[in-house]
This record gives C-alpha cells, sequence and structure tokens, in this order.
C-alpha cells in the first residue's frame, strides 16, 4: 500500500476520498457502525424498538478483551423485550461483516467486545499524521459564544499562586473549549477604585515617603519598587499635599502594577482577549440600566432608602442590596451590570472562575441571572477553585521572597519552571486542594509528570531523526504490518483523544487531558521497549515495511503529544 505525505494532506482524515487506503475506525466511527448495525437488526424484525441516537464506546480495561467495548446491548434489552445477550449476538452478527472489524465476541451479561482488523486500526495512524494539529478539533461544542473570565485579580500585588491556579486551568480550558469547537472570549475584570485601592495607593505613599506601612497597608519589596518608580517618574510627588500625592500613586501605582500583572501572566503563556475595567460600568451608565432592566422585571424593591433586589425569590439566603440608603453602590451592583453587560455582548453562557471563598457566590449569582429572566443552566457557569499549597523539603511555603505575605507567580516559576508549574496546576481537579511539591516537579525523571510526557514527545522526535538517517520516510505505508499488540494498544489509545478532548472541553475539566497524556507517554514507552515494535532496523538488517509502519506510528503519537500539550499551554520539546 503506498501513499505519498501529499496524498495525506489531500485526504486529511478523509482516506476514503482518494481510494490509496481503508479508512481508520476511531470510536466515533465505530459508533455510527453500531448504530447502523442496531437499526438493520430492527429493520429485520430481529430486535423491537428504535436504534439510538447515541452508542458509548469505551476502551475494555483488560486489552485481551479486545479494542472496544460498548454496552447497547443491554440498553436495548428492555424495550426490544429479550435477554440482553440475545440482543447482543443480533447485533454481533451484523458487526461481523462491518468492513475494519476483525472479530466480535459477546461477554458477560451481554456487553459486546470488538477487534478491529489490524489494517483497519492502523491506518489510523495516516489519518492523525495527515491531520497534524487539527487532530483531535471537534465540533460538540460547535455554535457556542462563551465568555470566559478567569483571573481577575485587582492590581494591588503581584500574581498570587490562588490565582496563579485559575491563570493555568483557565487558559487551558479555554484552549479546551476551542477545539470542541466553541467561540470562546478570554476576559480579565479588575478594578482601580474602590477600597483595596485606596489601600494599595496610602500603602505606596506612605512608603515612599520613608514612612511605616499603614496597620491594613500591602506589605513586600514589591511596594518599596513601585513607590520609588512612581517617584522617579514623578519627581515633584512628595512636593504636593496629602490627598494629591494619594492621586498620583493611585493612579500610576495601579498602571504599573497592572502592567507587571499583564507581564507576569504572558510569560507564563497567559493571554486575554479582553481586559475590563469595572470603572468603565460607571463611566457608561450600566449600572442604571441593570436596575431599570430588574425594575422592568419586578425584582427590585426600596427599603430603608435603599435599593434590594428579591433575590430570595430564586433561591438566594437574603435579598442583596443594590444601593445603599447614602446612595452608594454595592459590589453586587456592579455584578449585575458586569452580567447583563457580557449578556448584551451576545455571549451565550458566561463562565465565571472564583477563588474557594467565594463558594457563596453561588447561589446569588444564579439568583441575579434569573432575575433578568436569563435561565442560569443555560446561560451561567460558576467555576469554583479550592486552594493550593507550595512544598518545599516536606514543609508548606508561606513567604514569598518579593511579595511578603504570599507565595506568587514568580516564586513558582522560579522553582520549577513555567512548564511544570502549568501542568502540576492543571493535572488536578480545580475542585480538589492540592500540595505541589517542588521538589518533586523539580526533578529530572519519570517520577515527575510533566517530565514523563514531555519525554515522550522527545523520543518520538528522536526515534524519527534516527529513521530519517536509514532513509525511513513517511512514504510507504502498510497498516496490516501494524499487527503486534503493542501496536494496537497504541492506535488505540491514539484513537481516544478526540473523545478525551471533548470530555474535557464538556465536563471543564483539563485534568482529564493530564491523566490521558500521562497514559499515552506509558503506552509510548512500552513500544518502544518491545523488540517487534522497531522504527529502524538493528545492525546490518535491511529495512522493512514493517519499519515503515512503525514510522508512521511513531509520528502519530508525536502529532498527538504534541497537540495534548499544546491544549495545556505546555511545551512539547523536541530534544531532552
Amino acid at each position: 500500500m503506498l501513499l505519498c505525505a501529499a496524498v495525506a494532506a489531500q485526504c486529511h482524515g478523509n482516506p476514503a476520498d482518494c481510494g490509496h487506503y481503508d479508512c481508520p475506525v476511531t470510536p466515533a466511527d465505530l459508533s455510527a457502525v453500531i448504530r447502523a448495525s442496531v437499526a438493520a437488526a430492527v429493520d429485520a424484525g430481529d430486535l423491537l424498538g428504535e436504534a439510538p441516537t447515541e452508542v458509548v464506546v469505551e476502551r475494555p480495561k483488560n486489552p485481551e478483551h479486545g479494542d472496544y467495548s460498548t454496552n447497547v446491548a443491554l440498553r436495548l434489552a428492555k424495550p426490544a423485550g429479550k435477554p440482553a445477550r440475545e440482543v447482543a449476538e443480533a447485533i454481533a452478527a451484523r458487526l461481523r461483516t462491518a468492513d475494519g472489524i476483525a472479530k466480535v465476541d459477546v461477554a458477560g451479561p451481554g456487553f459486546l467486545n470488538i477487534t478491529l482488523a489490524a489494517d483497519a486500526l492502523g491506518a489510523l495512524a495516516v489519518s492523525v499524521v495527515a491531520a497534524r494539529d487539527d487532530y483531535g478539533v471537534g465540533t460538540v461544542l460547535a455554535g457556542q459564544n462563551l465568555n470566559l473570565e478567569f483571573v481577575s485579580a485587582n492590581p494591588t500585588g503581584p500574581v498570587h499562586i490562588g490565582a496563579v491556579r485559575w491563570a493555568a486551568v483557565g487558559d487551558a480550558l479555554a484552549r479546551i473549549l476551542q477545539a470542541a469547537g466553541a467561540q470562546v472570549t478570554r476576559e480579565y475584570y479588575f478594578n482601580d477604585a474602590g477600597s483595596q485601592i485606596e489601600r494599595f495607593a496610602r500603602t505606596l505613599r506612605e512608603v515612599a515617603n520613608g514612612r511605616p506601612v499603614p496597620e491594613d497597608g500591602y506589605a513586600g519589596a514589591y511596594i518599596d519598587e513601585i513607590a520609588h518608580a512612581v517617584v522617579a517618574a514623578n519627581p515633584d510627588v512628595l512636593s504636593l499635599p496629602e490627598d494629591e500625592q494619594t492621586e498620583v500613586f493611585r493612579r500610576d501605582g495601579v498602571d504599573r502594577m497592572f502592567a507587571e500583572i499583564k507581564e507576569s501572566l504572558a510569560g507564563f503563556g497567559v493571554h486575554f482577549d479582553v481586559y475590563f475595567n469595572e470603572r468603565d460600568l460607571h463611566a457608561n451608565h450600566k449600572l442604571d440600566a441593570a436596575i431599570k432592566r430588574l425594575r422592568d422585571q419586578g425584582n427590585i424593591y426600596e427599603d430603608d432608602g435603599a435599593i434590594w433586589l428579591r433575590t430570595t425569590r430564586y433561591g438566594d439566603d437574603r435579598d442583596r442590596v443594590l444601593v445603599r440608603s447614602n446612595g452608594e453602590w454595592t459590589y453586587f451592583a456592579a455584578d449585575c451590570a458586569y452580567y447583563l453587560d457580557k449578556r448584551d455582548r451576545g455571549f451565550d453562557r458566561v463562565v465565571i472562575m472564583l477563588g474557594a471563598d467565594h463558594h457563596g457566590y453561588i447561589n446569588r449569582l444564579r439568583a441575579m441571572a434569573t432575575s433578568f429572566g436569563d435561565d442560569p443552566d443555560q446561560t451561567l457557569e460558576i467555576l469554583i477553585g479550592q486552594l493550593v499549597s507550595l512544598v518545599r523539603d516536606g514543609e508548606p511555603l508561606r513567604m514569598s521572597k518579593r511579595a511578603g505575605t504570599v507565595i506568587v507567580l514568580a516564586d513558582l516559576v522560579d522553582a520549577i519552571g513555567a512548564d511544570a508549574a502549568r501542568y502540576a496546576l492543571v493535572r488536578y481537579s480545580s475542585d480538589q486542594s492540592i500540595d505541589i511539591d517542588l521538589d518533586a516537579w523539580a526533578r529530572q525523571t519519570n517520577d515527575n509528570p510533566v517530565y514523563y510526557v514531555q519525554y515522550a514527545h522527545a523520543r518520538t522526535r528522536n526515534v524519527a531523526r534516527n529513521a530519517e538517517s536509514f532513509g525511513i520516510g513517511l512514504d510507504d505505508f502498510h497498516p496490516e504490518l501494524l499487527d503486534n499488540a503493542a501496536d494496537a494498544a497504541l492506535l488505540t489509545a491514539l484513537g481516544e483523544f478526540p473523545r478525551v478532548v471533548a470530555a474535557a472541553a464538556e465536563l471543564r475539566a483539563p485534568h482529564r487531558l493530564a491523566h490521558y497524556l500521562e497514559n499515552l507517554a506509558g503506552v509510548y514507552h512500552r513500544w518502544y521497549d518491545t523488540d517487534e515494535c522497531r522504527v529502524t532496523p538493528r545492525g546490518d538488517d535491511p529495512v522493512t515495511d514493517g519499519n515503515r509502519a512503525r514510522a508512521w506510528l511513531n509520528e502519530a503519537t508525536s502529532v498527538v503529544l504534541a497537540n495534548g500539550l499544546r491544549l495545556l499551554g505546555v511545551s512539547a520539546p523536541e530534544r531532552m
């Protein structure tokens, strides 16, 4: 079977269009084949009911049970009025005649275990290589326009470790959502006014004047750095009246702090499409517009001179004040205006990532969405992240060299590097508190998960370079020669990648992709160590078609590892 790279690119994952090789059977393809077999059994009168619109296809835990397994017969037994094994036999009889399927067994109470033909499974390697960066890209979220807000730390100090977790998880989630077909806008919401900014400005002013940090002020070397930078840029500032000094330190200090936050996040590989300032809500009368909309919905009332939103009507534990009796807006009023602004900008769903101390916000924000006439199950999603602790030498780290009171992004990156930091933060479900052992994540050993996955990619590139020295390229392809159990295991793992990406997107769970990559790396390392799966010949042995076929499989693995690492925002090194 002959296939040049140009033909593979033209086929772009649809080999049937060119006729050079059989179309591979992926889980999605196999699901469609099973649905067709059920429909045929129904049409023939062998089964009662209707063919399911969805068939779940999974990899068996035991590879001896085949390449894929499905419980569709168990689901159909009751409507068919037959034992599940009898339903499974009716489906299996039709599956056994389908192209690309070598064997179908009925197991247990009615599971179908399916083994693919070697050439059908092997052809997946070419499909992956042909698709390259597009392998894993899907349409499960196509048509959804999402606003993803994360980090959103006020510019009063460097990005602390809790926000760093959201930087890593939020950026990875945005990439995964886009790979699943969604349109995603990354947004950072900040406030350059209010009590926190006032304390920040007063702290800078006092430090610049050589006085102690205020009791409620901010501590850390960064305060000295910014205070001195403001004075250097405004040489006469200390001769101004105190209130005018405060205004200069507020304006210039916030600008410098926020520029540093942006720079540190960019160095971490995190970029935002929109930086939204709460001040713009006030300047553009967005809060007034929100109050009017809520009043029109019949959810506003006044009491003791204040304006209230009747959130208890929609599941909140108490009603919320929007305007205090002294005429001041509350933070919750800004939350309402900001949500409405996002919806007015055309976003179907507003996804907000919040820290562990914001769990109580969920009900009030859902009640707010309902107050506007929205269904929060459709338009609002709150993700809560739990705490992160850093450990070194078995002891928790509590102080930052620069920030003084909290551990910040630079501390983590300095300790283990950006790749390991991002991977360590993404690897665990965000609703789980984690301890990051800096010593373990800095090691260049297979015990370090990010090193293990990156090393697998670097190994694929080294194999490719060695193959090239033998004149082995991606030209001749014989998928039927990928007939070793290790070949099948690796191909099956590669075929799972699109499903894993889709599930990670739908469940908002980037950690699932990290776990998949670690499993794939393990499968690849075992394949590499299998003598029968060599890409390059030993000694003076001639190059065989089997070597060439496995060059395709090596390249396909390289593509999937690189694609997966890219979705997590982690590099895929060529050499290690």
